[in-house]
C-alpha cells in the first residue's frame, strides 16, 4: 500500500479544495482495504474511504485520521450472464460510472444511459443511489457486495439497499461497495450511443463543466427544482471570494480558481438562508462535508 502523510485532500476531490489528511492510504486490492479498515478499528483511529471524490467538500482544516484512496483498485466490469428478458453485468467499485455505461453501450444494453455524464466511480454512486435525467442507479442494481468496517463481506439485493433519493442503507451501516451486478435491457448499440450523445451535449451546455465542482451542492426539494429556487431568490452569480453561484446553473456551486472550502461552505449557508426567507423551502446538501468544520448556531 502507497502511503502519504499530511496530503492535501484538494488534488483528491473535483472541488479542488480541502485541507491535510493525516495519513493517505492507497489501496491495491479488496484485501489490502480489508486490512487498512481492520487496523484503523483495532487502533482507534477514523477513517474514510473515498472513490474520484466527486461529491465531497473537505474542510480547510483537513481530516484527523486515514483517507483510504481506492479511485485506481477495485477495476473490472464482465458479462455475468442472459435471463429471459435482461443480461446481468458486473463492475467492481472503482469503475468510472462513464465507462460502466460506454462499456454497457459497446454490449448493445440499455439501462445505463442516464449515467454517461456523471463523474465518481460505481461505489459512490451506488452508495448515494446516484441518477439524473430520470434515472437512478436503483432501477438497474440487482446485487451488491459490501465490506464492514470489521471486515465481514456480504451481498445485499438491490431492494435490500434500500434506495431513496440520494440515499441507501449504506449512509446508516458505513459499509462499501466491493461490487455491484446491474439488470440491463438488450437494444440497439445505434439509439443507446445517441442518447448518450444528446445526454452528454444536454450536460455540456447546461452545466458549468469548465470548472471544479462536486455536482449539484443541494438535493432536489419535494416538489420543486433547487436551481431554480435559488435563482429566484437571487442568488445566481453570487460569489464569495472564488466560490461563486453558477451563472449558467444556479444548482452548481463552482471554484473558479482558489476558492477555500470555507469560502464555499459560507456561501452554501448564505443561499440557505436567502432561499429559506423567498419560499420557506429549506434546501438540503447533496455533497457531503468532510474534516472539521466551525459550529455555527442556526437562528
Amino acid at each position: 500500500m502507497r502511503t502519504l502523510y499530511d496530503e492535501p485532500l484538494s488534488a483528491h476531490t473535483t472541488m479542488r479544495v480541502g485541507g491535510p489528511a493525516d495519513r493517505m492510504v492507497f489501496v491495491s486490492s479488496e484485501e489490502e482495504l480489508r486490512e487498512i479498515l481492520i487496523s484503523c478499528r483495532d487502533e482507534g483511529t477514523p477513517c474514510t474511504v473515498i472513490g474520484k471524490g466527486s461529491n465531497l467538500l473537505v474542510s480547510d482544516a483537513g481530516y484527523r485520521g486515514t483517507v483510504i484512496s481506492t479511485a485506481d483498485v477495485l477495476t473490472g466490469t464482465e458479462i455475468l450472464g442472459e435471463e429471459e428478458e435482461s443480461v446481468l453485468i458486473g463492475a467492481k467499485s472503482g469503475v468510472v460510472l462513464m465507462a460502466l455505461s460506454v462499456f454497457a453501450a459497446e454490449q448493445g444494453l440499455s439501462g445505463l444511459e442516464f449515467a454517461s455524464g456523471i463523474p465518481g466511480t460505481v461505489g459512490g454512486a451506488v452508495r448515494m443511489n446516484a441518477g439524473a435525467y430520470g434515472g437512478e442507479m436503483r432501477d438497474v442494481t440487482a446485487e451488491v457486495t459490501l465490506l464492514g468496517r470489521d471486515g465481514t463481506v456480504r451481498c445485499v439485493s438491490g431492494e435490500e439497499m434500500r434506495f431513496s433519493y440520494r440515499h441507501s442503507i449504506l449512509t446508516e451501516t458505513g459499509e462499501i461497495v466491493l461490487s455491484a451486478r446491474f439488470r440491463l435491457r438488450r437494444g440497439d448499440r445505434t439509439v443507446i450511443r445517441r442518447t448518450m450523445d444528446e445526454l452528454l451535449e444536454k450536460r455540456r451546455s447546461k452545466q458549468p463543466l469548465e470548472y471544479p465542482s462536486a455536482g449539484s451542492t443541494w438535493k432536489r426539494p419535494e416538489g420543486y427544482f433547487a436551481a431554480k429556487l435559488i435563482e429566484e431568490a437571487g442568488c445566481k452569480g453570487l460569489s464569495v471570494g472564488d466560490a461563486q453561484i453558477s451563472e449558467k446553473h444556479a444548482g452548481f456551486l463552482i471554484n473558479k480558481g482558489h476558492a477555500t472550502a470555507a469560502q464555499i461552505r459560507s456561501l452554501m449557508r448564505e443561499v440557505e438562508r436567502r432561499v429559506y426567507e423567498n419560499s420557506g423551502v429549506r434546501l438540503t446538501p447533496e455533497v457531503e462535508m468532510l474534516g472539521e468544520w466551525e459550529e455555527v448556531t442556526e437562528s
